[in-house]
């Protein structure tokens, strides 16, 4: 009776996966530095595996304490708040690489933007699928997201099924523009722009697929309930970022900066 629970706060349980995470993302952050210089990639990628591997576990035990009721209102709202502070923080990522192709286009040193002899992509043909796709795929996780609240359980399934599968085909379409692409991103500061910039945006979709994958086989599993689904809302939310996100990419980008 002494150590009966009298709260709705979660006591988190001694964990070893942040030293793991952090000793993994220093060795991937100091391996990487040894791979530029042509010394060896291994200690990159072991980082890499460690990183990948406490990824795997912690949200494993995330799952697990949402699954056995640890996740009362009280920490569903510290959640909540937690990933929009992380929202928070994507967006000032992103706000860099906006930065930096505004500066260089507004002010650009070779004195025209873009430079010469640099062939742009004609934004109304292949970007603009993609973006239709984005917008569909908002759109499909949505209806998913509303099935899952009104207890429509195939409804989700098919609703998450879709949203995948339109996240891969933006990967698809945007490696397959990537191969056919007319200037290198080591060959001058358009390039190297614009594929930082459409480059971790395309990585933030990879990302978003995997989390989005990761809620159609919990839905399958039965996970989720209409009043208790923070991990899908999480990855619905990561999706709309990740769609607001490639529009001003699309705006800037492909449209104006071309």
């Amino acid at each position: 009776m002494a150590h009966e629970k009298r709260h709705d706060y979660h006591i988190i349980d001694p964990s070893l996966w942040p030293f793991l995470a952090a000793s993994s993302a220093f060795t991937m952050l100091g391996g990487s530095v040894l791979w530029f210089h042509d010394i060896t990639p291994w200690v990159a990628l072991l980082g890499l595996t460690g990183v990948l591997y406490t990824m795997f576990v912690w949200w494993s035990d995330v799952v697990n304490e949402a699954n056995t009721g640890d996740h009362t209102p009280v920490v569903r709202i510290g959640i909540r708040m937690g990933f929009i502070l992380f929202i928070i923080s994507e967006v000032m990522f992103f706000s860099a690489w906006f930065w930096t192709f505004f500066k260089h286009a507004i002010f650009p040193m070779q004195g025209q933007w873009p430079p010469e002899g640099i062939v742009t992509f004609n934004a109304w043909e292949l970007p603009l699928i993609n973006t239709l796709v984005l917008l569909l795929s908002g759109c499909t996780v949505t209806y998913a997201h509303h099935a899952l609240i009104e207890g429509k359980r195939p409804a989700l399934l098919w609703g998450l099924l879709a949203t995948v599968a339109l996240g891969a085909l933006f990967t698809i379409f945007q490696a397959y523009e990537y191969s056919h692409a007319e200037f290198a991103f080591t060959g001058g500061i358009y390039g190297s722009t614009f594929f930082m910039a459409t480059g971790f945006h395309g990585f933030h979709v990879i990302i978003g697929t995997i989390f989005l994958t990761v809620c159609l086989l919990r839905s399958r599993a039965g996970h989720f309930s209409p009043t208790q689904h923070i991990g899908f809302e999480a990855a619905a939310w990561y999706w709309h970022f990740v769609d607001v996100v490639w529009l001003f990419l699309f705006a800037s980008v492909y449209i104006w900066g071309a």
